[in-house]
């Protein structure tokens, strides 16, 4: 299991901006897609588990988790397949709480430490009831990251970023995620705010929807996610099309340090 935020923090000691592409574990080419996303510069691969409910996606990644489902995806089928993906970036599970709380921290943990995911990205768990999750995922040596939102009070960012652990992801704006033609303001804002009250690498996901955005964000920030833009064309044109987007964003964001 490769260290989340050692890796990242290496990277961005070489000056290079942090690039975290998110693919919907269980969808069809999805093993291929991250495959394809490492070979083209991703830094991390986030791997997000389908849920019936999910409050923080919008209709594309909706759309991706429920054909997951439907063909029959559960966290454990996922869990099983990432040992076998031979990638050589961290991977990062992005779940909702009521995956973590059906097996329970300590397993659900130890499921993700086994399959060898060096991080978690919990967005329904708050900062103040995620403590015992927290004790549990850093026994067995799983990052934490910690979401931080526009509208998050100065008091409060130094505590969220004194919890994360591997990155803080700034949300890039209020709603849920998708693709938007502009960069919100909120995006660079959250970001500056982060990055005066703490050195973990702060990545700005949510609405970062092209490479133009993704150099914009990074201006500010250490890095992007980037999802929606991804899981698009995943279900569009497969996971060649996958590899295609994230060395387009690699070549922007190398080209513009």
């Amino acid at each position: 299991m490769i260290s989340l935020e050692d890796h990242l923090r290496y990277q961005r000691s070489t000056g290079r901006k942090i690039l975290i592409p998110y693919v919907t574990g269980g969808l069809k080419g999805w093993e291929a897609a991250v495959r394809a996303a490492a070979a083209a510069g991703a830094d991390a691969i986030e791997i997000g588990i389908p849920f019936s409910d999910p409050v923080m996606d919008g209709p594309v990644i909706q759309e991706a988790s429920q054909r997951a489902l439907d063909d029959g995806a559960t966290p454990v089928s996922i869990l099983h397949a990432v040992p076998h993906l031979d990638v050589d970036v961290p991977l990062v599970v992005m779940c909702y709480y009521n995956t973590v709380h059906h097996p329970g921290h300590i397993r659900f943990a130890s499921q993700l430490a086994d399959a060898g995911v060096s991080g978690a990205i919990i967005p329904d768990l708050p900062l103040e009831e995620s403590g015992p999750w927290c004790e549990a995922a850093d026994a067995r040596g799983v990052a934490t990251v910690m979401l931080a939102a526009p509208t998050a009070p100065d008091d409060r960012l130094p505590r969220i970023c004194a919890r994360a652990r591997g990155f803080v992801y700034s949300v890039g704006l209020l709603g849920v995620t998708g693709e938007r033609t502009t960069l919100a303001d909120t995006a660079t804002a959250l970001a500056a705010r982060l990055k005066k009250v703490t050195d973990v690498p702060v990545v700005v996901g949510v609405g970062v929807s092209n490479a133009e955005q993704a150099v914009e964000a990074c201006r500010v920030a250490d890095g992007v996610v980037q999802g929606a833009s991804v899981v698009r064309r995943l279900l569009e044109h497969g996971p060649d099309a996958v590899g295609e987007y994230v060395a387009e964003v690699r070549r922007a964001l190398d080209s513009n340090r």
